[in-house]
């Protein structure tokens, strides 16, 4: 239908002989606009697509518009297997049918909105982890059985009416079940037929039972008509799994099949041995998805063969030995696939330098940071890891396409602080999500493959190498410039030997120099440093021997922020560069500062730092600004650096390789106290030196400045065992809150799964099957029937408890001075050792060294020669906690001595008797060697025997026994408390009525084993159940907390003020708490700001900034909220100190953030503090994401206002210098 020509009226005629203008081909904006306003066209019946206006016109036809829901079903094509000709439809349910990112953890759920593609939504739930057990959701029936009708229950007569309906089914012929069953086809895929033995065929041949007349035919996948002929007269008659369908893919065939899986291995990690080379390597990938202008090393090349597998890798080498190629690899595999990759780091300056790395060799590379995000849709992402938590907890639309991730550094999750983030991104990564992980060789490579294959239920190929493909050689040098700059001695060789004679001339040089002039001053590694003189000759002499040697660029790691400073003053008389490099240094630092404001290029750092790079010297640590980071990195790339002194940091990552390492010191201050450094420590660093293709050898020097550090120390930090991959895993109140926002995740989930749990996860087979041994033994086990032995029962545990009590405070008082005059030699005990149950023995001696390990002397009966098991022994145990008499021997010429433990005396008499003990263990000693055997004994052990034949004969009656508290002189609180607990189960013991039955001893023998195979049972449970996770108890309080600040309600729902915290990235509950408490809308937008600045600052020693009224108050305010946190954890149990919590938040840049938000330039805040410039710059970047968190919290509660003041303090204090793109993304 066409619209009508318009009517034009004579008066709209142009002069020009009746012209109207142009025809109305193209909409006016006016119309678009109210078009775009008017509703008419909006659907009625959902209102999240229509506006909040109705029309005032009636019109009821609109109601025929309805929105469109998703399709509760789908069909299925069915084809014939051999020609590919569709045979019929099937409809099936679609399970994700209305499956959103607000209700959904599945894949195939509805993608969300465009902005929430990369970062997601604190409202998102997360993608299902993979290795998760799915959530059984129950057979799901077919469409036809869900609509068909059931008559069963129906009526169907009236009461008052004679008859009614009768519904019946038609009849239908007897079905033999068998038959039913076998009417499914068994698809089963050519190639796994293939690979099958002539046992495995067997299941394809004719039985002798035939349930059924009806035979089952097989087919085949993708047949031609010669395969088609092969396996034509194979048959099935016996019924098929009872899986609904058995279809193995020819497209899956290299992953495990039906039949491997089966007896898949309990081992989830399997070491590649790279010494076998890999000849066949083009074969095996005709077309890579990229090549190298080199040869691979092995390493390369075994995983490079896994990843075209899609198989998860550990590859753990030196640096600089090309674990990026196994990287860069995985990224190609996605470009190839289509796919996306994410790379993460540990640090947001590695992600930058990895950004430009690999943006060389792709184009397709994006980088997100906290506050970059350059191309999120390309392929492969680079990001810090606790941006990738961030996505997985936020379902982010992005973990979609991902194929791989990438973790860099994987040694850094030992890191105290943020390592417990790398375990929690391995366990939420979904199970479509392949696996790289790169790290410096560590011992426990396979522990922790095996955790993160068991955890993602998929195998982890680890592969190891220990070859540097630059081997290093170290050296100790002792010289102090002059005639001494070239002492240089080799310690450690190219083959990994240690030099003795490299060590002792390296002393033996020192001590002479020190012999001729002054000799050091305090205890030995006490004095680490010369005078600034000294030292300041002895680094000129050193970069003499090195030039002269050819063995520049250095880096010199200077383990001290203030000592890289001071090192390099000192040198700017000295000159490493020529005129061109000159010229080339001064182009490049003028071309990165030119877009500075030119107050910024005025600061006294940065004028500072081109002197010093002009001279061929660099300065890199945390305190220098990024932005020159950068550029001294740059330049060391490019050797324009001849001479870098730097921080543990630069060591990490980036592969920046020197000619030459130093150290300027081998000890570090960890934070707590100064230390040698780790193995893993040095290692990494000394491991910068030798350039591949440049260098056949790496040098690394120690300086000895002042002596010589001790041998076993230098060989353990150069030759010993680098640090283990364990476990950092802490439960944060953030992560606890993502968690209980998904009710089909749990938190016990997540502690099952991490590193700390691995030997509880891989002991859960174990468990199992003990425990139903257990319970078939428990099963077995006669039933016991006494009218006396009622409280039996009771009797076992509070004799196990009385027990357990009694070692522990034998055990306990062999450390007061009391307990140790009683036990002399010659004192009488009772003892419970082995086959001696309550037997009399005379101590002989007490070890010196460990004064728990006692000798004592005892009787032995010649006619018992019975050997208890160690049951029996238990049994024992057990009773003499009711027995009172001494065991009695019939015969006592036998004697020998015994080695015992403190915890095995039973009870202290006051009897003693003067010997001498050594006299009587080494005639005991003598007479058992066979010569001697015959001797009689000597007079020592007569004497001793006699008087343990009279006790023995009395039956102990004179015998009392001593008060461990009043005898023995124990006064200590603790240790009486134990004993009086002691008492306590005696009594209970002694209580019960049991001990009445005069067959008590053989009842209970009777009733033990089953007692104990409970015991057994209970404790398995147990193991196996969410208590007995070490993070447990920590979990219940600070649900505890949680509950009391009001973040979750009691059946664990999140509040408002719990989605609040989800938005924060640290410091959740105190954030949270200032914003819910409106302590931070009412504020200026600078004061927010520089209050806020505590959340991020953490350098401990700086100046006191200059506080104003407001600044104070609002301090006050701040730590009244923290030490109402801090309360309330201790109230829930939890053992941080509530001053400590207060404490963490430093004030210490409050008056530098609150100048900056003002609008001050830079060089005049770094006036206010003695805090370096690149410390301050770290703390204002991270305080503009706390900035982001909080807009967000506003989001979450609708307050317009708090959005706006953070946006308005966000954009006060992003500007200048502090927020200079990185030279990295430029």
């Amino acid at each position: 239908m066409t619209e009508p020509l318009p009517v034009f009226h004579q008066g709209n005629m142009g002069s020009q002989g009746g012209l109207i203008g142009l025809p109305p081909v193209l909409p006016t904006l006016k119309e678009k606009l109210e078009e775009y306003l008017s509703p008419e066209d909006l659907p009625i019946h959902d209102p999240i697509y229509s506006y909040k206006w109705f029309p005032r016109i009636p019109d009821p036809t609109r109601l025929f518009s309805v929105s469109v829901n998703p399709a509760s079903t789908s069909v299925l094509v069915e084809r014939d297997p051999a020609t590919g000709e569709i045979t019929g439809l099937r409809e099936i349910w679609n399970k994700d049918a209305g499956a959103t990112a607000k209700n959904s953890l599945s894949m195939g759920r509805a993608p969300g909105p465009l902005e929430e593609v990369v970062r997601g939504s604190s409202t998102n739930y997360p993608f299902w982890p993979g290795g998760f057990p799915e959530p059984d959701l129950g057979k799901s029936k077919s469409v036809q059985e869900e609509f068909s009708s059931d008559f069963s229950n129906l009526l169907t007569k009236h009461p008052k009416l004679s008859r009614g309906m009768v519904f019946e089914k038609e009849s239908e012929p007897e079905e033999v079940k068998p038959v039913e069953e076998s009417k499914k086809e068994l698809v089963v895929n050519l190639t796994d037929i293939l690979k099958l033995d002539d046992n495995d065929l067997e299941i394809f041949s004719e039985t002798e039972d035939k349930p059924s007349g009806k035979t089952l035919t097989l087919t085949l996948e993708d047949l031609n008509e010669e395969d088609e002929s092969m396996v034509k007269g194979f048959t099935i008659e016996s019924a098929p799994p009872k899986k609904d369908e058995f279809v193995l893919n020819i497209t899956d065939a290299p992953r495990t099949s039906h039949f491997e899986r089966k007896e898949k291995s309990t081992e989830w990690a399997e070491h590649i041995n790279v010494n076998e080379p890999v000849d066949d390597f083009s074969s095996q990938i005709p077309n890579p998805a990229c090549t190298y202008p080199f040869e691979l090393d092995t390493f390369q090349k075994q995983a490079i063969l896994h990843l075209e597998k899609r198989n998860c890798v550990f590859v753990a080498a030196h640096t600089s030995a090309g674990k990026t190629v196994v990287a860069e690899y995985a990224i190609a595999l996605t470009l190839r696939n289509m796919t996306r990759a994410v790379y993460t780091s540990p640090i947001k300056a590695l992600s930058n330098q990895k950004y430009k790395d690999f943006k060389v060799k792709y184009d397709d590379v994006g980088l997100l940071t906290g506050d970059i995000q350059i191309n999120p849709k390309a392929s492969c992402l680079i990001m810090t890891t606790e941006i990738l938590q961030s996505m997985l907890y936020n379902g982010s639309d992005l973990i979609r396409d991902l194929e791989w991730v990438i973790f860099d550094e994987v040694h850094y999750i030992n890191n105290a602080e943020r390592g417990h983030v790398w375990e929690e991104v391995l366990i939420m990564l979904p199970a479509t999500v392949n696996i790289v992980l790169l790290s410096a060789t560590v011992p426990n490579t396979i522990e922790f493959a095996d955790w993160i294959g068991r955890i993602k239920k998929r195998k982890i190929y680890v592969i190891s190498t220990t070859k540097r493909p630059v081997p290093l050689e170290h050296f100790l040098y002792t010289g102090t410039g002059g005639k001494t700059k070239d002492d240089r001695f080799l310690l450690v060789d190219a083959n990994g030997n240690f030099i003795t004679k490299g060590y002792n001339d390296a002393v033996t040089s020192k001590t002479d120099r020190l012999k001729k002039g002054q000799q050091p001053q305090g205890p030995k590694q006490g004095r680490q440093f010369m005078g600034d003189k000294q030292e300041k000759n002895m680094w000129i002499g050193l970069l003499d021997h090195l030039s002269r040697r050819e063995l520049l660029p250095v880096v010199a790691f200077t383990l001290s922020k203030k000592r890289c400073d001071s090192n390099a003053s000192q040198l700017l008389s000295q000159d490493l560069t020529t005129q061109r490099e000159k010229g080339e240094i001064y182009t490049f630092i003028k071309k990165c500062t030119d877009k500075l404001p030119k107050s910024d290029r005025e600061l006294p750092q940065v004028i500072y730092m081109k002197e010093l790079l002009s001279k061929g010297i660099g300065v890199h640590h945390s305190g220098i600004l990024p932005i020159l980071k950068e550029v001294v990195e740059m330049l060391f790339a490019r050797g324009l650096v001849k001479l870098l002194f730097a921080t543990e940091t630069f060591a990490m990552g980036v592969n920046m390789p020197a000619r030459c390492v130093v150290f300027d010191s081998t000890r570090k201050h960890d934070g707590m106290a100064f230390r040698d450094l780790l193995p893993s420590e040095y290692i990494q660093m000394a491991g910068r030196a030798g350039r591949r293709g440049l260098d056949t050898t790496g040098t690394v020097i120690i300086l000895c400045k002042v002596e010589v550090p001790e041998m076993s120390d230098l060989h353990r930090m150069m030759l010993g065992r680098p640090t283990k991959l364990e476990s950092q895993f802490k439960l944060t109140y953030s992560m606890i809150l993502n968690i209980l926002r998904v009710e089909s995740l749990s938190v016990q989930d997540m502690l099952k799964r991490s590193f700390s749990e691995a030997t509880m996860m891989r002991n859960q087979s174990k468990y199992e099957s003990e425990l139903k041994d257990y319970e078939d033994k428990l099963s077995k086990e006669p039933d016991f029937e006494c009218m006396m032995c009622q409280d039996i029962e009771k009797y076992y545990v509070a004799s196990k408890e009385f027990t357990e009590q009694r070692k522990f405070v034998y055990k306990l008082i062999m450390g007061f001075p009391g307990a140790l005059k009683v036990l002399a030699p010659g004192r009488i005990v009772i003892i419970s050792h082995g086959n001696y149950q309550f037997y009399l023995a005379c101590l002989l001696k007490l070890d010196p060294k460990d004064k728990s390990k006692l000798t004592v002397f005892i009787l032995k009966d010649s006619k018992d020669n019975v050997k208890l098991t160690p049951e029996e022994i238990k049994i024992q145990e057990c009773l003499i906690a009711s027995q009172e008499k001494i065991k009695v021997l019939e015969e006592t010429s036998e004697h020998d001595f015994l080695e015992i433990n403190a915890e095995d005396i039973v009870a202290i008499t006051n009897k003693h008797i003067k010997i001498d003990g050594d006299k009587v263990i080494d005639n005991i000693k003598k007479r058992q060697i066979p010569r001697f055997k015959s001797d009689p004994p000597s007079q020592s052990v007569m004497d001793v025997m006699k008087e343990m034949q009279r006790l023995n004969e009395s039956g102990g009656e004179t015998l009392t026994y001593l008060n461990l508290i009043s005898d023995l002189g124990i006064k200590e609180i603790g240790a009486v408390s134990d004993i009086h607990r002691m008492g306590i189960y005696k009594s209970r013991v002694d209580e019960l009525t049991c001990l009445e039955c005069t067959q008590f001893r053989e009842h209970f023998g009777m009733t033990y084993t089953k007692l104990h195979l409970r015991e057994e049972i209970g404790r398995l449970k147990f193991l196996m159940s969410e208590e007995a996770l070490q993070l447990h108890p920590e979990y219940q309080m600070k649900i505890e907390v949680l509950k009391s600040l009001g973040y979750i309600q009691d059946n664990l729902a999140l509040t408002l003020k719990g989605r609040v915290a989800c938005e924060m990235g640290n410091h959740e509950l105190t954030i949270t708490e200032l914003v819910v408490d409106n302590l931070v809308t009412e504020k200026p937008c600078d004061l927010i700001a520089a209050l806020l600045s505590c959340m991020v600052f953490q350098q401990k020693n700086c100046s006191d900034p200059a506080l104003t009224p407001e600044l104070k108050k609002g301090m006050q305010e701040f730590k009244n909220v923290a030490k109402r946190i801090g309360e309330t954890q201790k109230e829930c149990g939890l053992k941080e100190a509530v001053g400590d919590y207060v404490d963490q938040y430093n004030f210490g840049l409050i008056e530098v953030v609150y100048k900056w938000a003002h609008g001050v330039s830079f060089k005049d805040i770094m006036e206010l503090t003695d805090v370096q410039e690149g410390i301050v710059v770290k703390c204002i970047q991270r305080l503009d994401e706390v900035l982001k968190d909080v807009r967000n919290a506003g989001r979450i509660t609708g307050d317009v206002r708090l959005q706006e003041k953070m946006m308005e303090a966000s954009t006060a204090i992003k500007r200048d210098i502090v927020f200079t793109p990185s030279l990295y993304t430029q």
